[in-house]
């Protein structure tokens, strides 16, 4: 009985199958007898005898040849049918419709594009604002990646006028939890907010551990966080898809119970910080879109678009915080070509309506796919059950972006809608849609401290405008809020001071060198643009470090993924997991430069050296610092501030987090 081997799998970048097995019933090669059937071809030659299968999946098609019997010819008119379909089915990126939103209705002039889209948001509440918002976002963000330095919005001038508030937010999400710790220190601040104050993209999960840095600050009260606690689950599982990787890798569930597991109510958060920014004296200006800044030795003036009249307005702060994310334009013009070395394009929408035989809602999913790479990506889902019987869902993919493939919002929501009841089986014209949920969350890979720019003279950039990321679990709220005392205490002190020049806030960041060396683990999850990797090639690299993780204990895992390992527990991980599997190393160099490698080499050097120093001072130096502090502070400011920076960022860069000052509340 003859063994059947499989020789090719590879994928062809066509949504359409039929289309694929279409052309394949019309394909034929010298000396080789084709026969066409349902799902491929039978092919022989001599003594040798194959088959071709193909299948849909992810709104892409595979292709798989077997060999009955090995026969002549096999290696040319296999080489032949490779080049033939290259050369039908190229991979092609997503080109943006050019649509006029001030004229066009936003389903009529998408529906040629992206019918499933159209079709699902127009069931949406407030769905054609929403999609408006897709587009806009992904319309900025292709600009900025396609022409990085041609919008500049800070310029050097002169403000004469004393400023009308000490800090000027312009972003309200992450920036309003920032901006209410601030004004509660006795700040005068406004916060400048594109959208409706409160109205969020996305839905925010976190751990109680790393909730409990905003009590531990004095900004909440247990109670109140309570109240904004939305859902708590008792598991979160990771798996990737399998069936093509080689079985000795293949990962068994990893369990992570206390990673993302609380669902925040985003909107009663944002309210509540809102409210505590109010109760301080501060402002918050909604509806109002960034234009430019003049920045002068006394102050920085913001000009902005009032959204609901048009008029141009202006107001003069001491400092400009740049809380605009992936849109921001000032984020391009600090770092230019490298503002953000990856993204991950997110999709999702919040539903009721679910079969509980099908959901359980005890339980969600952080990291999951159901297929190989599609269409140059690696997609990846996301599930946490919300408030009452609701449940949030993502899709998105880790990319690196450039200007002719820089990573599709629209096209990527089409995949949502098609693919989804391949995730799960469900009716989607059955499901309620509650919400949308979508955006594009970056990530910088910064080797060392103070690599990426994140300040000019009076202007400072956080949360994701800052590339502030996890590697694995990407989320600028969950990096905010671990950093967040070390960023205010810092903060707190360049204002004293008067400190604003670009030198000295540029040690105001959120740099960890544990995060920088696990930026490895993010390039082993994207494809690199042009390139076709084998379609198992990411899930192999996936399932062998999860693999890893799912047999360690627990609470390694846990470090892990929540950014607090140490340098050990990576070093351990890395050389276990090219003990365990040697080929590793041969599936992640495809997807890096070698000078990206050096990068990481060098990355990987300081943060061995800094956790050296870290294991020598950090049990003394941070408490001689404050003892001394009185004097230090007083006599050389400069100075001071630079040693607290270091000081944080001797616990922060090995996975050891804290809080040293607990925010006091100005009268």
């Amino acid at each position: 009985m003859p063994v059947i081997q499989e020789l090719l799998y590879r994928e062809i970048p066509c949504p359409a199958v039929e289309r694929v097995r279409a052309w394949l019933q019309q394909w034929r090669a010298p000396e080789l007898t084709v026969t066409p059937m349902p799902t491929g071809l039978h092919l022989r030659q001599g003594s040798g005898e194959w088959t071709v299968v193909t299948w849909g999946l992810q709104r892409t098609t595979y292709l798989k040849v077997f060999r009955w019997q090995a026969g002549p010819g096999e290696r040319l008119w296999l080489r032949q049918l490779t080049a033939d379909l290259d050369r039908e089915f190229p991979l092609q990126y997503p080109v943006f419709p050019t649509i006029d939103l001030t004229r066009d209705d936003i389903f009529t002039a998408l529906a040629p594009h992206y019918p499933a889209t159209v079709h699902f948001f127009q069931k949406i509440p407030n769905g054609a604002y929403d999609l408006k918002r897709v587009y806009w976002w992904e319309q900025r963000w292709r600009q900025g990646v396609q022409n990085p330095q041609v919008n500049q919005v800070l310029f050097a001038g002169t403000v004469n006028a004393r400023p009308d508030y000490d800090l000027i937010y312009v972003g309200g999400a992450l920036g309003v939890i920032h901006a209410a710790v601030m004004a509660r220190l006795g700040y005068r601040v406004l916060l400048i907010e594109r959208l409706p104050f409160g109205r969020m993209n996305r839905e925010w999960n976190i751990s109680r551990s790393e909730l409990q840095t905003l009590i531990d600050l004095n900004l909440f009260t247990a109670a109140e966080i309570e109240r904004t606690i939305a859902c708590e689950y008792e598991d979160g599982f990771h798996q990737f898809y399998w069936p093509e990787v080689p079985p000795k890798v293949r990962a068994p569930v990893l369990h992570t119970p206390t990673v993302l597991n609380i669902a925040l109510d985003a909107q009663k958060l944002l309210q509540l910080a809102g409210e505590k920014l109010r109760r301080a004296g501060g402002d918050i200006w909604d509806e109002g879109e960034f234009i430019k800044a003049d920045v002068g030795a006394q102050g920085v003036t913001v000009q902005f678009r009032c959204l609901r009249t048009g008029q141009i307005q202006q107001v003069t702060g001491r400092l400009l915080v740049d809380a605009m994310g992936t849109a921001s334009p000032i984020a391009w013009q600090l770092n230019g070509g490298r503002a953000f070395d990856s993204v991950c394009p997110t999709v999702g929408a919040v539903l009721r309506g679910l079969d509980p035989q099908v959901w359980d809602r005890r339980y969600g999913d952080v990291l999951h796919s159901h297929g190989d790479i599609s269409r140059g990506r690696q997609l990846i889902w996301e599930l946490f059950p919300g408030a009452r019987d609701e449940l949030t869902v993502y899709l998105f993919h880790y990319h690196q972006p450039c200007p002719q493939n820089p990573g599709s919002l629209l096209e990527l929501y089409e995949d949502f809608f098609h693919i989804f009841p391949e995730y799960r089986r469900c009716d989607l014209e059955q499901l309620q849609w509650v919400k949308a949920t979508f955006g594009y969350i970056p990530g910088h890979f910064s080797s060392s401290f103070g690599e990426r720019r994140v300040a000019w003279d009076r202007v400072i950039s956080i949360g994701d405008a800052a590339a502030l990321q996890s590697p694995l679990v990407f989320t600028g709220f969950g990096s905010l809020v671990r950093n967040l005392p070390r960023l205010t205490d810092l903060l707190d002190t360049a204002l004293r001071h008067d400190l604003l020049d670009a030198n000295s806030l540029n040690v105001i960041r959120a740099y960890q060198g544990n995060t920088s060396v696990t930026w490895l683990f993010s390039k082993g999850m994207m494809v690199p643009t042009g390139k076709q990797l084998p379609p198992a090639h990411i899930n192999s690299i996936l399932n062998t470090f999860f693999g890893l993780l799912a047999k360690a204990p627990p609470e390694v895992a846990d470090r892990f993924i929540k950014d607090r390992s140490g340098w050990w527990e990576f070093t351990h991980m890395a050389l276990k997991a090219a003990w365990t599997n040697p080929l590793i190393l041969v599936w992640i160099w495809p997807l890096t430069e070698w000078q990206e490698m050096l990068r990481w080499l060098r990355s990987y050097v300081i943060f061995t050296w800094e956790a050296l120093v870290s294991a020598v001072l950090l049990p003394w130096w941070p408490v001689v610092l404050r003892w001394g502090q009185p004097w230090l502070e007083k006599h050389f400011p400069k100075w001071w501030l630079l040693w607290l920076a270091q000081s944080y960022h001797l616990g922060y860069s090995v996975g050891r987090p804290r809080v040293e000052r607990r925010l006091s509340v100005s009268s």
